[in-house]
């Protein structure tokens, strides 16, 4: 969606907007979202970071997700100036103007603080928060000493972008993420977290990333399910793997492994020995972010004693590879 379409859809006298969930829980789905909950979502955001009319926001994240359409709510909303550039993995490029508000994915950091002259444009915003993937540690680290404020984001499209925020870096660096007012935060049976935000979402959300709750907020000890956080973009292990399965005659399996960019990369391993005749016809069938940065051939794709794939050993077999 194009930035025009979207203002213009907001704009409108119809009550709701469709997203688009990421499908980090499963397969992308269309929400209705109601605009109020949006604009209520908006003002909590520009209200903890302390954003001012007349603020300077960057809008480097595509339409197509909560994140980039959050950034423009926060602007009409809040009367922020909003700086628009494409989507790339290098959105401070082109920018020369102050930004005081901007949301990156962690690739788009990483990317920056690669050149210097973006570096420094980087270091120059004063509230920055980064979302959609996981943040690494050598990542964190390079922004310990930045001067204005950078956050960790936590939500997903189902709460309108996020619903608390943890500090990175100066002396309020913390490991647990902080809830916004109003939105409570528990435990399921799983130790999964549950988030109850009525003002940005009707529904209780149940997620399934495992938790550890303290008095003032809650920190993630990593996800109960199969998701690969590569670049900013979520991706279902079983739906490549589906999606694959009627093109290739050898067995395979979908895991992942670490990357100092992207985070996590899409890993395949497959008891073909032509991994070069695997990855054409990845790049047939499957999207482009959906295509494996890796390709291995192993002598056997693990499973477990009842024929399920054996993933943390697929993973680990990639780790090494």
């Amino acid at each position: 969606m194009d930035f025009e379409a979207f203002v213009a859809e907001w704009h409108n006298d119809d009550p709701c907007v469709v997203v688009h969930t990421s499908g980090s829980t499963g397969a992308p789905k269309p929400l209705m979202v109601e605009k109020r909950r949006m604009e209520a979502s908006a003002r909590i955001t520009c209200h903890f970071l302390g954003l001012r009319r007349g603020d300077a926001a960057l809008l480097c994240l595509p339409l197509d997700y909560i994140a980039g359409k959050m950034m423009v709510v926060r602007a009409i909303t809040c009367g922020l100036n909003l700086i628009r550039v494409e989507p790339s993995g290098h959105p401070l490029a082109q920018v020369d103007a102050p930004i005081d508000f901007a949301a990156m994915v962690p690739m788009q950091v990483a990317n920056s603080l690669k050149v210097a002259a973006e570096r420094e444009k980087l270091r120059a915003i004063k509230h920055l928060i980064i979302g959609g993937g996981a943040i690494l540690p050598d990542l964190e680290q390079e922004l310990k000493d930045f001067p204005g404020a950078v956050w960790s984001t936590y939500g997903m499209t189902e709460t309108l972008s996020h619903i608390a925020l943890r500090r990175l870096n100066g002396n309020e660096a913390s490991r647990w993420y902080t809830p916004f007012s109003g939105v409570r935060v528990s435990l399921d049976s799983r130790g999964c977290l549950v988030i109850d935000a009525p003002m940005v979402c009707e529904q209780q959300l149940v997620t399934n990333d495992c938790a550890e709750l303290s008095d003032n907020g809650f920190r993630i000890l990593g996800r109960i399910d199969n998701v690969v956080c590569s670049g900013g973009i979520k991706i279902q292990i079983e739906e490549v793997e589906q999606a694959l399965k009627p093109h290739m005659t050898a067995p395979f399996i979908i895991t992942k492994k670490h990357d100092p960019i992207l985070g996590e990369a899409l890993t395949l391993l497959t008891e073909a020995h032509n991994t070069d005749e695997v990855a054409q016809i990845c790049q047939r069938f499957l999207p482009k972010y959906h295509q494996p940065r890796h390709i291995y051939h192993i002598h056997q794709v693990p499973y477990t004693e009842t024929g399920k794939p054996a993933r943390a050993k697929a993973q680990a077999i990639a780790a090494q590879s």
